[in-house]
């Protein structure tokens, strides 16, 4: 077993930072914190977490998080929310320490990069469909693989019509059905917005083509993500929803920790369901990998509009359908020439900041004609 290691966590109030601490404080031989960072939001709590755990080193805001992150440590846990969460990516990345990333805008957005500055193995991904993945494709050679299998659970309104969608409240989109999970990740599962990141994020780690990574709605939420092979044969990671298992998994690998999170009851009766994706009820899927297959700033652009569309639909100045549809007529504009300069591969962190601000100002333009 390997020793003690000294983890920082970015983004410690929110929903995978309190999991993370969780995880760490029931190993105290295995993990120790030794920085912790947060948006801002609940200082209150940033302030008892340093206490409790004796960290010193504690920031506050975006940049703030960046230089942290880049300070020595053995593990950087990114468990920022949305595009904020790149400039501290690229510094742990930087400084050539493990990178547990939950923030997966920063890869999205970032794209080039981020790989370009990613040493092998250096990046665990922590959204359970993406360890889950990592954890199939040990069950063959890169030769081997046919298709990755992203499943999703469906959100609150699996099975609802478009004409249905158009009444859905914020409350109502909160609510979802077997996940723990902040604002943003949270709108962004019952619009599937969710999913089409993870499409982008699974190209990015594990270089598959788009058309090889499918996405199959499974709503127990049990088997988190399935690599086919190409005899035939598919390798599924299951589990019960409990995101501590997969920041485990990243904080301690190559080695697993033990009672990370409670394990599948074989001795009760259960069914699974696989069903397809509704595109013309969620078509924020499709838009998803549209972006994903342009590339260059086009997965930025898309990124930061759902993120203004989002805050809107939070503070009631768009309607739910109208989430996809802002961010389908900026994604077009982006794609068509309109962006102010913030096409083609982005070469440098100026050039995905300017497409971020470019596509957030589309979005609120839009959303104010709406």
């Amino acid at each position: 077993m390997t020793g003690r290691r000294d983890v920082i966590i970015l983004g410690s109030t929110g929903s995978i930072g309190l999991q993370a601490l969780d995880v760490i404080e029931r190993n105290p031989d295995r993990f120790r914190v030794v920085g912790l960072s947060a948006g801002g939001g609940q200082p209150g709590l940033l302030e008892v977490q340093a206490r409790r755990h004796g960290v010193i080193d504690v920031a506050v805001g975006e940049r703030e998080s960046a230089e942290l992150a880049g300070r020595p440590c053995d593990v950087v846990l990114n468990g920022l929310a949305g595009a904020a969460g790149l400039l501290p990516t690229l510094a742990a990345l930087e400084a050539g320490t493990a990178l547990a990333l939950a923030n997966k805008e920063s890869l999205i957005v970032g794209g080039p990069l981020v790989r370009e500055r990613a040493q092998p193995g250096q990046i665990r991904p922590v959204d359970s469909e993406h360890s889950a993945l990592a954890q199939c494709l040990m069950g063959g050679t890169r030769a081997e693989i046919s298709r990755l299998i992203l499943t999703a659970s469906g959100g609150p309104f699996r099975g609802w019509s478009r004409e249905r969608l158009a009444t859905v409240t914020p409350a109502q989109a909160l609510d979802h059905p077997t996940w723990s999970m902040g604002p943003l990740v949270t709108i962004n599962s019952s619009t599937l917005v969710n999913k089409g990141l993870e499409v982008i994020e699974a190209h990015l780690l594990f270089d598959i083509p788009f058309d090889r990574i499918d996405v199959v709605v499974h709503p127990q939420s049990i088997v988190h993500s399935m690599v086919e092979f190409a005899d035939g044969s598919t390798l599924a990671q299951a589990s019960p929803p409990d995101m501590r298992l997969p920041i485990a998994w990243a904080l301690g690998w190559p080695e697993r920790v033990a009672g990370a999170a409670p394990a599948c009851d074989w001795s009760k009766a259960t069914t699974w369901e696989f069903l397809p994706v509704d595109h013309a009820a969620f078509p924020a899927l499709g838009l998803a990998r549209r972006a994903g297959e342009a590339a260059g700033t086009a997965p930025a652009v898309f990124n930061a509009a759902d993120e203004a569309c989002v805050a809107a639909f939070l503070d009631g100045r768009l309607d739910f359908l109208g989430i996809a549809e802002v961010i389908a007529e900026v994604l077009q504009r982006h794609l068509g020439g309109d962006n102010q300069g913030t096409g083609g591969n982005p070469l440098t962190v100026e050039d995905v900041l300017v497409a971020d601000a470019w596509a957030r100002s589309a979005a609120a333009e839009l959303i104010g004609e709406r």
